[in-house]
């Protein structure tokens, strides 16, 4: 089982790297960068039934990339 979750991890990290705009300064990022960065950031989610918002701190450098 942490097999799974060790590879479903690892394939959202670089889904989410595939997905960095190649003018951002993360575009180059290692694995490891990326995983730190997420880590490092906190955020209020809401779920409603048709979509998921995410509410980042008003000082959050990265929140314009995350959120694209």
């Amino acid at each position: 089982m942490r097999l799974i979750l060790h590879t479903a991890a690892y394939r959202l990290v670089r889904t989410i790297q595939a997905a960095i705009p190649r003018r951002e300064t993360l575009s180059g990022a290692d694995f490891s960068s990326i995983r730190l960065r997420l880590s490092k950031i906190a955020v209020r989610v809401r779920e409603t039934e048709s979509r998921i918002r995410l509410a980042f701190a008003a000082n959050c450098p990265q929140a314009p990339l995350f959120r694209a």
